[in-house]
């Protein structure tokens, strides 16, 4: 992106990478009405009085209902006047012209009934349910962000046209009201409630942008019902700003235990880097720091070799002071881009008011935070944690719970994000697990199987649906040359291993921000109850911020069915919340990024180098996963939602059980 700049001011660039706006402009241009008001008060410690944002009084999950709102063209350009280009996302001022984030309701998304697992010749209709065995929802990659950091990677957005605009998770407009729209979407649970009875809750991780303790603190407080202070400039007046206002969290209802996974997000650098591997690189000084982050586009080594990255050195751009990355003017309506340009457009550095609690976790002080909120149950999973494997990989995070005690269901909580001390100069959105995890993973698989128990497994990273080189697939560390640690387990024989049990339901999992469901169906010749489905829940960050709910039902055949759902929070005109669902719908339409992935499948090589295929369980001719399915509906333009009944059949032995369990 070329930059034209006059002469430098002291602390500030010009325009250029930071369009500046006054607030009378964005009153005048922001999308939807200016979010200033508030539903309620609350009165909080030292008679202090706090805003509380109540959610819409109509909820409603996407079978009723869902989001409607127009697709423009792409344009690269805006000298078209036809809109804005995705490196110009921060542009909010410009939102209304372009009719950004204007939305309506349309037809609610019909539940597809599936098959894919059940044997030829399964009879399809007439099916009735005997019982339901449990009743939860899941929520992922939330990404509450501290967006006056002075460490983050906003400017890429700007920078880079190719790979830096589509990353939303370095910037977008929503991360001004992540804390709200986690508040809204607890709230809607709290109301769906009285109708699903959820037996729990299921975070899939990502919870904070970039391992920060305030991020991680929001997260949990606001699941615990305390006062959230979105604003960490230090200085208190910015606290009139509708998405810097302290406000009163609802909190989930005490009567529904909630469980936590770790992700990339949680543990590393904006997802990205281990902050320790380098000291050389002061990552850790960098989150207390007074001072701009200065560095050079660390996408850059990406460009020449887009199918396995990892085998280039992305620590050079970390070390190359050229952009301020910049952070966001909490005093700004609009959440105006400021102290972000060429380091050689500055007089001096720039700064902002340092926050010890920007400080970063490491993995064993993450989890020690769930420890310590009021909430249910005290850890949220990692009490449950066996010490002998902790003894054996600092910071083991692996559990598994029976949701209730007289159901032979058995929820397996996967840790499969990469170490931190793995060595690997490459982005860590891989899929990986140690040693130590499989050998976890073998013992509860047997354990259920011995017990008779019906298994979901849960994890960060899903399995066999992104490509090589995408940053999502499973990690292929032999092919690291830093890798100081290996992947235990190929993909293909992981896959193969959770086919074997038999009675593995599904596997649930985030990372990619899509509502993709997939059907692992049994190996050739095999019996039809060792095929699995892979369900994935979408981001509340970005569109369409859905979670879902998911009702496991034992079926008078004794066949199982899990019934998922799409939800969109409950959000209250004129609240932060909704504002920020406004925001995240004109970044999808300025973005266009694609939300219904299903990527053909094919064995590829660059170079001398091989590189497996994503799926190994199909064929490798290039063909889309026939399994993989989005909801389309009339009055809907745009829909990365999907609701579905999933089929799955049951072995004889487990038919006995069930049948002694459940008799009709």
């Amino acid at each position: 992106m070329k930059v034209q700049l006059d002469a430098p001011q002291e602390g500030k660039p010009q325009e250029g990478i930071a369009h500046h706006f006054s607030r009378r402009l964005f009153m005048q241009y922001s999308i939807g009405s200016v979010v200033m008001s508030y539903s309620g008060w609350c009165l909080g410690e030292k008679n202090e009085t706090f805003t509380t944002y109540k959610i819409d009084s109509e909820v409603k999950t996407t079978v009723e209902r869902m989001l409607s709102f127009s697709i423009p063209e792409l344009v690269k350009s805006p000298a078209s006047g036809k809109g804005l280009a995705p490196t110009e996302l921060h542009c909010v001022s410009q939102y209304k012209k372009y009719q950004y984030g204007n939305y309506a309701y349309g037809p609610g998304l019909p539940i597809e009934r599936r098959f894919d697992l059940m044997p030829v010749g399964y009879k399809t209709t007439g099916i009735e349910r005997l019982h339901r065995l449990s009743s939860f929802f899941t929520i992922s990659d939330i990404h509450l962000t501290d967006k006056q950091a002075g460490n983050q990677l906003i400017a890429i957005q700007q920078l880079d046209a190719e790979f830096g605009a589509p990353m939303t998770s370095i910037y977008s407009p929503t991360m001004l009201t992540t804390t709200q729209v986690l508040d809204a979407s607890i709230q809607t649970a709290n109301a769906l409630h009285s109708t699903h009875a959820f037996d729990f809750g299921l975070s899939l991780g990502d919870t904070c942008n970039s391992t920060q303790y305030n991020e991680t603190r929001w997260y949990l407080d606001i699941l615990d019902g305390k006062v959230i202070y979105p604003n960490t400039s230090g200085d208190a007046t910015q606290d009139t700003i509708s998405y810097q206002r302290p406000f009163k969290s609802a909190g989930l209802l005490p009567e529904i235990p909630w469980y936590q996974v770790n992700g990339n997000h949680d543990l590393f650098m904006i997802g990205s880097v281990s902050v320790d591997a380098d000291p050389s690189l002061r990552l850790r000084d960098s989150y207390v720091s007074d001072q701009i982050w200065a560095i050079d586009d660390v996408l850059k080594p990406i460009k020449d070799f887009p199918f396995f990255p990892c085998l280039f050195d992305t620590t050079v751009s970390l070390k190359s002071p050229v952009y301020y990355m910049g952070t966001i003017n909490g005093a700004s309506e609009s959440g105006e881009i400021i102290d972000a340009g060429p380091v050689s457009t500055f007089l001096k550095q720039p700064t902002i008011s340092s926050n010890l609690n920007r400080r970063s976790l490491t993995k064993k002080e993450w989890i020690a935070e769930f420890f310590n909120t009021s909430s249910l149950p005290r850890g949220h999973g990692f009490h449950l944690v066996d010490p002998n494997y902790e003894k054996e990989e600092s910071g083991f995070s692996c559990y598994s719970f029976l949701p209730k005690a007289d159901i032979p269901l058995r929820m397996i909580v996967l840790d499969n994000v990469q170490d931190p001390k793995d060595g690997s100069h490459d982005i860590h959105g891989h899929g990986y697990l140690s040693a130590t995890r499989v050998k976890w993973l073998r013992s509860q698989l047997n354990l259920a199987k011995k017990r008779h128990e019906l298994v979901i497994i849960a994890s960060h990273v899903p399995l066999a649906v992104a490509p090589i080189g995408s940053e999502m697939e499973w990690w292929e560390s032999t092919r690291d040359p830093h890798a100081k640690l290996k992947n235990a387990i190929a993909l293909a024989e992981l896959v193969s291993e959770i086919q074997a049990n038999g009675q593995v339901l599904c596997w649930l999992a985030g990372h990619r921000h899509v509502n993709t469901v997939k059907a692992f169906k049994a190996p050739l010749g095999a019996p039809a109850e060792h095929g699995f489905w892979q369900i994935e829940t979408s981001s509340l960050h970005d569109f369409p911020q859905q979670f879902r709910t998911l009702q496991v039902y034992l079926n008078r055949d004794y066949s199982i069915s899990i019934v998922t759902v799409n939800v969109d929070p409950a959000v209250r005109e004129g609240t932060p919340a909704e504002s920020g669902r406004r925001m995240a719908i004109a970044a999808q339409q300025i973005l266009q990024n694609d939300m219904r992935p299903n990527t053909p499948n094919v064995e590829r090589a660059f170079g001398v180098i091989p590189v497996s295929s994503m799926d190994p369980t199909r064929p490798q001719n290039g063909a889309s996963d026939a399994s993989i399915r989005y909801g389309d509906i009339g009055g809907v333009p745009y829909s990365a939602s999907y609701n579905a009944e999933l089929f799955k059949p049951l072995s004889p032995t487990m038919v006995k059980v069930l049948k002694n369990r459940f008799p009709t």
